[in-house]
C-alpha cells in the first residue's frame, strides 16, 4: 500500500525551515535525543493542532486499501515521537529543529521563497500530480455562424470540384501510419448511368438545339434563347428578344459548342411574341416538336436557355397550369403581346426568353417568354418567384411556319372592340367592324361574350387570348351572356 502525503507540507519541511545543529545528521538527531527531553517536557509550549497548516484536500490522496491500525489521534503516544514518525514515512531528509538548539545564535535568514510552480500559459497553475486536464470548448467568436456557413458553402464547392485530388494529398501527405484510400470507379460510365426519362438524359439530348442570341440596335443592347427548328439554320425566337435589330440591328448567335455565327432576321409576330431568325450554317440539329395540346398539368417541365447570359443552363418543374391569359411588352413602349400560356415553376429568369419548354421525351413543349415577378432587383430586372409562362408549341409552330415560308405572319380577329375596363364577368363588346366577322355573324356593341368554343371567358385579356389559339379561317362559337350562341369564322391582320 501507498500513501501521498501533502505537497505543500512537504515542501515547507524542505525549504522553509531552519537547519539543525551544526554538525549533526538527521540519524543522529532521530537516534540520540536530549537528557533534558527524557526526564522534563521541554520548555516550549506545546503545539496547537489548529495552527499546523490544513492539508490540501485538492492533492491530498488517500489509499483506498489502507487499513486503520489505531484511533486517530493516539493520545498515549508521545506528540514528539508522533511527529519523528509522521516525518519518516515521509523519507524527510533534514530533521526536524530540536528543542536543545539555542536559536538565538543563530543568524536570522529569510526563508526561502516556496518554489510554486509557475502558471501556465492561460493564467492558471499546472494541474496537480495524477490529474489529466479536460480542455474547455473555445467560446463562439462574434459572428461565428455567418463564417461557418460561408465556409461550408465554400468547402462544398470545392469538394465537388477538386475531391479527388484532395483525397490523392490526404493519401500521400499523411505523416501517419494511415492513409485515405480513393478508390477510382472501374467502370465510371455503369455507375452514372442514366434512366431515359431522367433530365440529365433529356438535357444531353436537347441542349445541342438550344443557341444564345446577342442582339444591339437603336441604342440597345441584349441577349435571350432560342431553338433550332431546322437543318438548315431556321432558329425560332421571341419577338421581344430581336426587337432592337428589327431597325437594322445586328444579331449575334452563339451555338451550343461556343461557335459564333450572324443571324439574319426573317420575320416577326410581335402579336404572339414570336420571331424567326436564319443562320448561315446547315447540319444543325432540329429540337423535336411536341403536341401542347396533350399537355396535362403535373406534367414534368423542362426549362433550358441562357438567364442572365449563362449559356446552356437547364432548370426544371411541372406544368403548373393550362390555358393562363398572359400579357406582354407594352409598358415600355414595345409592342403588347397577349399569350394563351403554359404556366410552369421550372425557374425561368431574364434571357430565357426564346428558349424552349420541353416534356420528359425532350421534345418542346412551349416557348419560354414572361414570367411573373413581385418585385424588380436593383437593376431594374425581374427574377423567378416559380410563375413562368410558355407560348404553347402548336401556336408557336404555325407562327414560325409562317414566317419562314411567307416572312409575315396573320393574326386571327373576329373584327370587334373590346372594352377594357368593363369589370364584370366576361368580355364586352364595345363596337364592331363593319363588314368584319362579328358584324356579319350578329354580334352587335354591348353584348358581353363569356365562353369561346364552351371555355369560359373571364374578362378581355382572357377573350383576345382564346382566340388567337386558333388560325385565320377558324370557325368560332360565341356564348353570351344571355345564352345565345354565335358562330363566327374568323378573319385576319
Amino acid at each position: 500500500m501507498s500513501s501521498v502525503v501533502d505537497h505543500e507540507e512537504s515542501q515547507m519541511s524542505q525549504d522553509g525551515v531552519p537547519p539543525g545543529e551544526p554538525g549533526s545528521t538527521p540519524e543522529a538527531a532521530a537516534q540520540t535525543p536530549p537528557a533534558d527531553a527524557v526526564s522534563s517536557p521541554p520548555a516550549t509550549p506545546t503545539a496547537d493542532p489548529a495552527a499546523w497548516p490544513a492539508p490540501d484536500q485538492s492533492t491530498q490522496v488517500l489509499d483506498p486499501d489502507a487499513q486503520q491500525t489505531a484511533a486517530y489521534p493516539y493520545q498515549a503516544q508521545d506528540p514528539y515521537q508522533q511527529q519523528a514518525d509522521a516525518y519518516a514515512q515521509a523519507q524527510q531528509t533534514t530533521a526536524y529543529p530540536n528543542a536543545a538548539y539555542d536559536y538565538s545564535q543563530q543568524t536570522e535568514q529569510p526563508p526561502a521563497a516556496p518554489q510554486w510552480p509557475a502558471p501556465g500559459a492561460d493564467g492558471y497553475l499546472p494541474p496537480p500530480p495524477g490529474v489529466t486536464p479536460t480542455a474547455a470548448p473555445p467560446a463562439p467568436k462574434s459572428g461565428g455562424v455567418g463564417k461557418f456557413i460561408a465556409i461550408a458553402a465554400l468547402t462544398g464547392l470545392l469538394a465537388g470540384v477538386g475531391g479527388g485530388a484532395l483525397g490523392y494529398s490526404l493519401a500521400q501527405d499523411s505523416g501517419t501510419s494511415s492513409s485515405v484510400t480513393v478508390n477510382a470507379p472501374s467502370n465510371p460510365e455503369g455507375l452514372s448511368a442514366r434512366a431515359d426519362g431522367s433530365i440529365a438524359t433529356i438535357a444531353e439530348k436537347v441542349l445541342p438545339s438550344v443557341v444564345s442570341l446577342e442582339v444591339t440596335g437603336s441604342g440597345q443592347a441584349g441577349s435571350g434563347s432560342g431553338f433550332v427548328v431546322s437543318q438548315d439554320g431556321y432558329i425560332l425566337t421571341n419577338n421581344h428578344v430581336i426587337e432592337a435589330a428589327a431597325d437594322n440591328g445586328s444579331i449575334e448567335v452563339v451555338l451550343q459548342d461556343g461557335t459564333r455565327v450572324t443571324g439574319d432576321l426573317i420575320g416577326r409576330n410581335a402579336d404572339y411574341d414570336l420571331a424567326v431568325v436564319k443562320i448561315d450554317k446547315t447540319g444543325l440539329t432540329p429540337l423535336a416538336v411536341g403536341d401542347s395540346g396533350s399537355v396535362k398539368v403535373g406534367d414534368q417541365a423542362i426549362a433550358i436557355g441562357s438567364p442572365l447570359g449563362l449559356e446552356g443552363t437547364v432548370t426544371s418543374g411541372i406544368v403548373s397550369s393550362l390555358d393562363r391569359p398572359v400579357t406582354a411588352g407594352g409598358s415600355d413602349g414595345s409592342e403588347t403581346s397577349f399569350i394563351n400560356a403554359i404556366q410552369t415553376d421550372a425557374p425561368i429568369n431574364p434571357g430565357n426568353s426564346g428558349g424552349p419548354l420541353v416534356n420528359s421525351e425532350g421534345q418542346v413543349i412551349g416557348v419560354n417568354s414572361a414570367i411573373a415577378s413581385l418585385n424588380t432587383g436593383a437593376d431594374g430586372q425581374a427574377g423567378s418567384i416559380g410563375l413562368g409562362f410558355a407560348i404553347p408549341i402548336n401556336t408557336a409552330n404555325r407562327i414560325a411556319q409562317e414566317l419562314i415560308q411567307t416572312g409575315t405572319s396573320a393574326t386571327p380577329i373576329i373584327g370587334a372592340e373590346i372594352d377594357f375596363s368593363y369589370s364584370g364577368q366576361g368580355a364586352r363588346v364595345q363596337g364592331v367592324t363593319a363588314g368584319g366577322p362579328a358584324e356579319s355573324a350578329g354580334l352587335k356593341a354591348d353584348d358581353v361574350i363569356v365562353a369561346v368554343n364552351g371555355e369560359r371567358v373571364d374578362d378581355a385579356v382572357s377573350l383576345i387570348t382564346d382566340i388567337r389559339q386558333y388560325a385565320p379561317g377558324d370557325e368560332i362559337t360565341l356564348t353570351l351572356e344571355s345564352g345565345q350562341e354565335i358562330k363566327v369564322t374568323l378573319g385576319k391582320r
